[in-house]
C-alpha cells in the first residue's frame, strides 16, 4: 500500500519506518527542510535504539521517502497518517495545542484524489477527528475520505519493538470501508495474533489518554508509598513486589523515584483533566496524580539538600542522568531538569553526564558543566546524584567513585544500588523509600 505520514518527528519517523518495514511504500512529509535533508542524508535527528538501522534499510530499498511536499505522495496515498506534535498549549492551561493537526488537515485537503483514509496518529482530545473531517470537507468538498483514530502506544527507548510487536492495535472508525483499509495496513500483525480493538472514533481518542493517565497514577501512587516507607521504616521495593505479583495490579510502573516526565504523561494527564472538566466530570484521581508528581520533584530536591547538610549553596553536585528515562535523549518535563534548575538557583554548581541527552539538556540548563563520562562529573564533587537509571550507571566503579568524590555521598533517586553494599563500601547512601525513621537503611 501507499502511505503518507505527515510529520517526521518521533511518532512520524518510527511509524513511517515501521510501516515501510511491513512492506508498504511510505513518504514522510515535514515542513522542516533541514530535518528532511538530514534524513535524506541518513542522519537521524532523534535517538531511538534500532531506528537508524530500519530507516537506512528501507530508504535504500526505496520504500521510505522523505519530502517537504504534499505531492505526489498525498494524491497517491491510500492512507494518510497525521503524526504531528500536540504539545501542551502555550497558554499554560493544560489543553493540547492542535494547531499542527488542523494545519496538516488544511494543507493535505486540496490534494486528496481517490478514496483516502485520514488517520489521527497523534495524541488528540476527544472530538478532534470530527474537526479534522470538517476542515477537510470545507477545504475540498469533492474529497472522498474517512477520518479514523489510531493512537500510538510507543515507549521511548523501546519504540521499534512496541510497533512491531504491540500489545494491541486500537482502531477508531465510523465506516466498514475505513476499517478494512486499516486492517490491510496492519495485516502483518495478524500473523502474530496481535489483539485489535475496533471501536468508535471518540472511544479510540479517549483510550490513549486513559492509558497514560492510569500509568502516571501508578507512578504517583508508588511514590507516595515510598514517602510513607521513609517515615515508618518500610521498604518500597518490597511493597512494590508484594503488590505487583497480584495479577490484578501488575509489577510495571511501580518503581519509586523522582516522578514521571517525558513528552506524554505530563501533557496527557493535564489534557485529560481538561476534557473531564469541560464535560462536567470531576476527575479527582488524575488531579491528585498531577499534584503528587509535582510534589515528588520538590521532595527529591529537599532530599538532596538535606543530605548536603541543609543547604546546597556553594556545593558541587555530580548529576548522572538528564533524560526523563533511559534509552532516549528526551528531556521534556524530565525531573532532572526541574531539580537541577532549583539546585542551581540556590547556588549549587552542577557537573552532569548523560549518555544521550546532554545536547538537549544544555539548551535548558545554562551554567551546568557537561562532562564526557560519569567519573569526570564526580571529580571533586560534594555529592553524586543518580537521576536516570541508564545501564552504564548500574555497574559504576564504586571504589573509584569514592576516591574521586570530595565526600562519599551517594544519592540514588532510582534505587539502583543495594543500601547494605553501599554502606559496606563506606558511602553515605540515600535512596527513595528505603530509609527508616531511626536512620537504619534496610539491607535490600
Amino acid at each position: 500500500m501507499k502511505i503518507a505520514v505527515i510529520g517526521a518527528g518521533y511518532v512520524g519517523l518510527v511509524s513511517g519506518a515501521c510501516f515501510a518495514e511491513f512492506g508498504h511504500t511510505v513518504t514522510c512529509v515535514d515542513y522542516d527542510e533541514a530535518r528532511i535533508e538530514r534524513l535524506r542524508n541518513g542522519e537521524i535527528p532523534i535517538y531511538e535504539p534500532g531506528l537508524e538501522t530500519i530507516i537506512k534499510k528501507n530508504a535504500q530499498a526505496g520504500r521510505l521517502i522523505f519530502s517537504t511536499q504534499y505531492t505526489p505522495c498525498v494524491p497517491e496515498a491510500e492512507v494518510i497518517f497525521i503524526a504531528v506534535g500536540t504539545p501542551a498549549s502555550r497558554r499554560g492551561d493544560g489543553y493540547a495545542d492542535l494547531t499542527y493537526v488542523y494545519e496538516a488537515a488544511r494543507q493535505m485537503a486540496p490534494f486528496l484524489r481517490d478514496y483516502t483514509v485520514v488517520v489521527n496518529k497523534s495524541t488528540v482530545p476527544v472530538g478532534t477527528a470530527a474537526q479534522v473531517k470538517r476542515i477537510i470537507s470545507q477545504t475540498n468538498p469533492e474529497a472522498s475520505f474517512d477520518v479514523a483514530s489510531n493512537p500510538e502506544f510507543l515507549r521511548e527507548g523501546a519504540a521499534i519493538n512496541d510497533f512491531m510487536r504491540p500489545d494491541r492495535i486500537v482502531l477508531g472508525v465510523d465506516s466498514k470501508r475505513a476499517e478494512e483499509v486499516l486492517a490491510a495496513v496492519y495485516r502483518p500483525l495478524y500473523l502474530i495474533e496481535t489483539p485489535f480493538v475496533i471501536t468508535t472514533i471518540e472511544t479510540a481518542e479517549l483510550i490513549k489518554y486513559a492509558a497514560n493517565a492510569f500509568l502516571a497514577t501508578k507512578i504517583s501512587f508508588i511514590n507516595e508509598i515510598a514517602n510513607l516507607c521513609e517515615e515508618i521504616g518500610g521498604n518500597v521495593q518490597d511493597v512494590a513486589r508484594g503488590i505487583g505479583l497480584d495479577g490484578r495490579i501488575g509489577k510495571k510502573f511501580l518503581h519509586a523515584g523522582p516522578g514521571y516526565g517525558g513528552s506524554c504523561f505530563p501533557k496527557d494527564t493535564q489534557a485529560l483533566l481538561r476534557i473531564a472538566q469541560e464535560n462536567g466530570v470531576a476527575f479527582r484521581i488524575i488531579e491528585a496524580a498531577i499534584e503528587v508528581n509535582a510534589a515528588q520533584k520538590a521532595r527529591m530536591t529537599r532530599k538532596i539538600r538535606n543530605a548536603l547538610g541543609g543547604h546546597e549553596g556553594g556545593k558541587t553536585i555530580a548529576m548522572l542522568g538528564l533524560a526523563f528515562k533511559p534509552e532516549t535523549d528526551d528531556v521534556r518535563d524530565s525531573p532532572a531538569i526541574t531539580i537541577v534548575s532549583k539546585l542551581i538557583e540556590h547556588g549549587a554548581h552542577v557537573r552532569a553526564h548523560d549518555p544521550q541527552a546532554m545536547e538537549e539538556a544544555a539548551k535548558l540548563l545554562p551554567g551546568v558543566t557537561f562532562c564526557s563520562n560519569p567519573y569526570e562529573a564526580c571529580e571533586g564533587a560534594d555529592a553524586l546524584v543518580l537521576m536516570t537509571e541508564w545501564n552504564e550507571y548500574r555497574a559504576l566503579d564504586l571504589p573509584r567513585l569514592k576516591s574521586i568524590l570530595k565526600a562519599p555521598l551517594f544519592i540514588d533517586l532510582r534505587n539502583v544500588y543495594r543500601p547494605a553494599a553501599m554502606r559496606a563500601l563506606g558511602f553515605e547512601y540515600h535512596s527513595v523509600g528505603r530509609v527508616a525513621r531511626n536512620g537504619h537503611i534496610p539491607a535490600a
